[in-house]
C-alpha cells in the first residue's frame, strides 16, 4: 500500500507564498505591526519553536484563548506547521464555559495574553491536563522550526468549537486538506480573490466563518489579512475600511442592520468590491439598504462550522435577495423530507443536507452525536429549506430547537439551566424571537415558582453570570403555565408564536458584556 501523500496546510497557506515570489508582499496588517510573508513566516518559524521547547507533539492540541491579532494569527499556523492541532476558543466565553472546553479537549497548553488572563487562567488552573499557560509573547521563543510536519492531507489540523446541531459545545475535528477545500471551492470559485484583494472580517478568527475570511481565503492567493481585534461596530469598522482599502468585507446580518441605523458616511465603504454574509440568513431589506446607500452587494450564503465555510451562496451580479443563493462548486445539496427522501420540486419545505470534501470527520468524543449529523458523506444540518423556482435555494429557519444570535449558535438547554438556578424560577424554556430587523434573539419564557413573581431585568443580569452576552436572553415573558404536549413534551412552536412580536413591542438591547 502507497504510504500518503505528505500536505500541510501552513505550507499551503505561507511557505507556497514564498515559492511563488511573493516574500515582500503584505500579509496581515492588525492594529499593532504589519508583516509581509516573509516576515510571517519567520514569526511562525519562531513559535513553532517556542511550542516545540514546551514539548508539542504532532496530532496533539494546543488551545488558544486569544483576540483577532498577530499572536492568535501566528499560533494557529506554527501549531499547524508542527502538525499538532489548533484549537482557537472564542474570547467571550465566560470561565465555566471556557473551562468546559479546556477539560473537554485534554489540551496540556494554553496560548493568552494579558487581557484575557483573569479568565483564561482561571479555566487553565481548573483543568487537570493543563501544564503551560502563556502569557508573555515577548518571552515566547525557540529555536526556529524551518520545516514543517510531514503531515498527510487527512491528518488532523483544527478543532472548532460549536454548539452546531445540537446541544453543548463540541469540537468539529478538521484535516489539513478541507483548508485547501474551501479556500478555493469558496474563496476562488466564488469571490474570485486575488492577490491584489484585502480582507476584512466582522467574524473573528476563531469561528469557521472568520478563520476562512482573515486566512485561509487571503492567504491562498498571497492577498492581505486586516485584522482587528476589538469588538466590530459601524464607525469603527468603517474607518478601517477606509485607512486599510478594504476590497472584501464580510459581515454578519447582525453587522449590516446597525451600520444601516449609523450616521457612518455614504462613501465609507467605496473600496470593497464584494460584501458578504453568513451566520443566518440575510433580511432583503438589509441587502437593499446596503446596495442603495454604500453601493456594496452583498452576497449571502450558509456554511457551518461542521463543513468549515459557506457551501450555498449567492454570486456577484446574480443575488437573488432573501435566498441563500445556489450550491458552491465542489459541493451538493438535497432537501429531504421527515421520512429522509428526497424533495425534487420547488415549493416543498424540507430538511437541507450537504456533502463535499471539507466536511469535518466528526466531533471529539462525541460518537453517537456525529452518527447523528454525519450519514456517510452527507451531513444533516438541522435547517429548514425550500427550492425556490429559480433554483436557488431559502432557509426558513431551524429543524429543531437550536437557534442563533447574532449569527452564533446557541443551545436553550444552556440558557434554561441557568435561568432555572434562580429560587423564583419554576419552569424556563428559550426560544426564538425576530427582533426589528428579522434577526433571531433569545427570549425567555418562564413559570414563576407558586407565590413568587419573576423580574425579568434581574433574571437578564442573573444570566450574566454565567452565560456569553450573545447567549442571555433580550427579554423575559411571565407565564402561569407551559404548553405541553399529552406526553408532557414542551410545545415550543406554541411559545415561539407567542413571543414573535416582544421584541418588536418595545426596544431591547442586546445585553452589553
Amino acid at each position: 500500500m502507497p504510504a500518503p501523500t505528505t500536505f500541510n496546510a501552513t505550507d499551503y497557506l505561507l511557505e507556497r507564498n514564498l515559492a511563488q515570489g511573493r516574500g515582500d508582499r503584505t500579509a496581515v496588517v492588525s492594529t499593532s505591526r504589519t508583516l509581509t510573508y516573509t516576515e510571517l513566516s519567520a514569526e511562525v518559524h519562531r513559535v513553532a519553536g517556542a511550542l516545540r521547547g514546551l514539548g508539542v507533539r504532532p496530532e496533539e492540541r494546543v488551545m488558544m484563548c486569544l483576540g483577532d491579532d498577530l499572536e492568535l494569527f501566528v499560533s494557529i499556523l506554527a501549531t499547524m506547521h508542527l502538525g499538532a492541532i489548533a484549537v482557537p476558543t472564542s474570547t467571550m466565553l465566560t470561565e465555566p464555559e471556557l473551562r468546559d472546553l479546556v477539560v473537554d479537549s485534554r489540551a496540556r497548553i494554553m496560548l493568552t495574553a494579558p487581557a484575557f488572563t483573569e479568565t483564561a487562567g482561571r479555566a487553565a488552573r481548573s483543568a487537570p491536563d493543563i501544564q503551560h499557560v502563556v502569557e508573555d509573547w515577548d518571552a515566547f521563543t525557540g529555536e526556529p522550526v524551518e520545516r514543517s510536519y510531514p503531515t498527510w492531507a487527512d491528518s488532523p489540523a483544527l478543532w472548532l468549537y460549536t454548539s452546531g446541531t445540537t446541544g453543548r459545545p463540541k469540537a468539529a475535528m478538521h484535516r489539513h486538506a478541507d483548508i485547501r477545500t474551501v479556500a478555493e471551492n469558496y474563496g476562488q470559485r466564488v469571490l474570485g480573490i486575488g492577490p491584489g484583494d484585502r480582507c476584512l472580517s466582522v467574524a473573528k478568527l476563531f469561528f469557521a466563518y472568520g478563520i476562512g475570511n482573515s486566512m485561509f481565503f487571503p492567504m491562498s492567493v498571497g492577498a492581505t489579512a486586516i485584522l482587528d481585534e476589538r469588538r466590530p461596530n459601524p464607525a469603527l469598522f468603517a474607518e478601517r475600511v477606509r485607512e486599510e482599502g478594504v476590497t472584501l468585507f464580510f459581515g454578519t446580518p447582525s453587522f449590516w442592520a446597525p451600520l444601516l441605523a449609523s450616521d457612518v458616511p455614504d462613501d465609507a465603504f467605496s473600496t470593497v468590491r464584494q460584501g458578504v454574509s453568513a451566520g443566518e440568513a440575510l433580511p432583503p431589506r438589509l441587502y437593499h439598504g446596503v446596495l442603495d446607500r454604500f453601493g456594496v452587494e452583498v452576497l449571502d450564503g450558509i456554511g457551518s462550522t461542521e463543513m468549515l465555510h459557506i457551501f450555498v451562496s449567492n454570486r456577484p451580479g446574480q443575488v437573488h435577495p432573501g435566498s441563500s443563493g445556489t450550491v458552491v462548486p465542489g459541493y451538493e445539496v438535497e432537501i429531504r423530507d421527515a421520512t429522509g427522501a428526497v424533495i425534487d420540486g420547488a415549493g416543498i419545505v424540507g430538511e437541507l443536507y450537504v456533502r463535499g470534501d471539507s466536511a469535518a470527520i466528526g466531533y471529539w468524543c462525541r460518537a453517537e452525536t456525529t452518527r447523528q449529523v454525519f450519514l456517510g458523506e452527507w451531513m444533516q444540518t438541522g435547517d429548514t429549506y425550500v427550492r425556490n423556482s429559480d433554483g436557488t435555494l431559502s432557509c426558513l429557519g431551524r429543524f429543531n430547537d437550536m437557534l442563533k444570535a447574532g449569527g452564533i449558535w446557541v443551545s436553550p438547554a444552556e440558557v434554561e439551566d441557568r435561568l432555572l438556578q434562580h429560587p423564583d424560577v419554576a419552569e424556563a424554556v428559550v426560544v426564538a424571537a425576530p427582533d426589528a430587523d428579522a434577526l433571531d434573539k433569545p427570549v425567555a419564557v418562564v413559570v414563576p415558582v407558586p407565590g413568587r413573581a419573576v423580574d425579568g431585568d434581574e433574571l437578564i443580569q442573573w444570566c450574566r453570570g454565567t452565560l456569553a452576552a450573545f447567549k442571555r436572553p433580550r427579554a423575559v415573558v411571565e407565564v402561569p403555565e407551559l404548553p405541553k404536549t399529552a406526553t408532557g413534551k414542551i410545545r415550543r412552536n406554541v411559545l415561539r408564536d407567542m413571543v414573535s412580536t416582544t421584541l418588536l413591542r418595545e426596544p431591547v438591547d442586546a445585553p452589553a458584556g
